[in-house]
Order: C-alpha cells, then structure tokens, then sequence
C-alpha cells in the first residue's frame, strides 16, 4: 500500500501561514490590517482558509482585500453571465 498525501481543503492559520513561507504572527498581522484577501470560514469553533483561495489569490499577485473582494465579484459576476 502506498502512502498517500492528502492535501487538505481548508486550511489552519499555521498551515496557510506554512503554504505561503510567512510565519504564524506574519499571517495573523497580514489578516488583521487587511492586506490577506481571503477571508476565513468559520467551521464550528474552527477559523479556517479555503487553500484553493489562497492559490488564486497568489496568482493574482496577493492584493489587498479590498481589491480582492472587488476582483471576486467580479468573477462571479462573469461566471453567472
């Protein structure tokens, strides 16, 4: 049997501070004054990111939120149409 990776679908503060190469404190300052463009998911007592989000979010250069909600809505916007 062969061990697989899992890669999980929402990630923790440490593991999404881990996927981007920022520390733990970095990733929570970054949430705090906006400049993370995804927003967190509240899973129960959980705060969780979506690692898909965070992907996009680096391809798209890793605007602040603002920018990113705005980028977002967009997107979905296209998508409906």
């Amino acid at each position: 049997m062969s061990a697989q990776k899992i890669e999980l679908l929402l990630l923790s503060a440490k593991e999404a501070a881990k996927l981007l190469g920022i520390c733990r404190n970095h990733f929570y300052a970054l949430h705090n004054n906006g400049r993370l463009g995804p927003l967190p998911i509240r899973l129960g007592r959980r705060t969780l990111w979506s690692r898909k989000e965070l992907e996009t979010w680096i391809a798209e250069e890793c605007p602040a939120r603002r920018q990113w909600q705005e980028l977002k809505k967009i997107k979905h916007k296209v998508k409906i149409a």
